[in-house]
């Protein structure tokens, strides 16, 4: 535990969360953008959300993307360095099993690790068709660093407004 510590106050760790979170969450985010409709498409693709009412469905299309990209600034920046790491966590937290689901699902069972390898899919998410398994460590990997973000005690790199 001390080790991680000492690494946490070396700055490090929380500049690299945040570049690699920020640029990621705010490029996925200008491409959905780019493409609503698109998105919208993806979105429904994984048949967990429901339909009716349209505005719904609608609605998470719509504020998603600008949400990743608020986000996406608040780490690049630093100002609401915390919220934009907490906001990225949960929204990983909720994407990762969606993609796991999507993967299953393609599959035609719940799929072991491997078999979701196999499996080359659009998440939707702004990089195009990769395979499942590379999007799965991908955002467990990016969640590792979003909540590296949110709980880093280093004063270091952490950007934002100068209070003096």
């Amino acid at each position: 535990m001390d080790a991680l510590k000492r690494l946490d106050a070396t700055g490090f760790p929380l500049l690299l969360a945040r570049i690699v979170v920020g640029f990621v969450f705010l490029s996925y985010g200008i491409e959905k953008v780019s493409d609503p409709l698109a998105f919208l498409k993806s979105i429904k693709n994984y048949d967990l959300l429901p339909l009716e009412p349209t505005w719904f469905i609608n609605s998470i299309a719509v504020i998603l993307p600008f949400t990743e990209i608020v986000c996406g600034l608040a780490l690049l920046s630093g100002v609401g360095l915390r919220a934009g790491g907490a906001i990225t966590s949960l929204m990983l937290m909720a994407f990762t099993p969606a993609v796991y689901l999507l993967g299953s699902s393609l599959v035609g069972t719940t799929a072991e690790f491997d078999s979701l390898c196999n499996v080359v899919a659009d998440c939707g998410c702004g990089s195009g068709a990769i395979p499942i398994c590379n999007k799965l460590l991908e955002n467990c990997g990016m969640l590792i660093l979003s909540l590296w973000a949110t709980f880093s005690m280093s004063s270091k790199f952490r950007g934002g407004l100068s209070t003096g």
